[in-house]
């Protein structure tokens, strides 16, 4: 259903302050991926209650793809649904795609439907860029098994422990790691908190 279908009462609100909070988001993104494994708040610029929820989006997650899509930046939802598809279109223009190997940006709300890392665009020597963003909900960014990080952007190593990721996520990262300059970048969202992984990050679970 088109936005022009949906009473504009019905749709999640985006950002009260799109400039100023669009800087800001995107200050927060960057230096998730930066210093992989830190945790990075995004803040309360996006609604928290009823509206969110009913469009099943973590509010980090919400506002990470308010900042980074635009119409030219086909988006892939795990789980489709109305009230966020509507959001994104009215509030971004951005093309929702069927296929993961398609997407720009990913957003999964239930780890436990993560499709196989390599499904997604991971770009080429050429146009690494061109490889996908994904945004994975968890449970909590701690309390699951501790996983050691290593790479740039972390002077020796970090530990991060995410509740609610399936172990064949840190498998799929092994294999595309070494591949680079292509693989895919991820942040891991819960709440207003994000922690970024991106495609240089090795990982190691203990």
């Amino acid at each position: 259903m088109e936005p022009s279908q949906i009473a504009l009462s019905t749709l999640t609100p985006g950002f009260a302050d799109p400039v100023h909070d669009t800087q800001a988001v995107f200050r927060t993104l960057l230096d998730a991926l930066a210093r992989p494994g830190t945790h990075g708040a995004i803040g309360e610029v996006v609604p928290m209650l009823p509206e969110l929820r009913h469009a099943r989006a973590e509010p980090a997650a919400f506002a990470a793809l308010l900042t980074l899509c635009d119409y030219t930046t086909p988006v892939w939802l795990a789980q489709p649904d109305t009230a966020l598809a509507s959001a994104l279109r009215f509030h971004t223009g951005a093309p929702l795609v069927d296929k993961t190997e398609q997407a720009a940006f990913a957003y999964i709300h239930d780890a436990a439907t993560l499709p196989a890392l390599e499904s997604f665009a991971s770009g080429s020597a050429e146009s690494p860029e061109q490889a996908a963003t994904l945004l994975i909900r968890v449970d909590a960014l701690s309390g699951g098994e501790p996983v050691t990080l290593s790479g740039p952007g972390i002077l020796d190593t970090e530990t991060i422990s995410p509740l609610g990721l399936p172990a064949q996520f840190w498998r799929d990262r092994a294999t595309l790691v070494p591949l680079f300059p292509c693989g895919v970048d991820c942040y891991l969202v819960c709440g207003t908190s994000v922690i970024g992984l991106p495609r240089t990050t090795h990982a190691k679970v203990n």
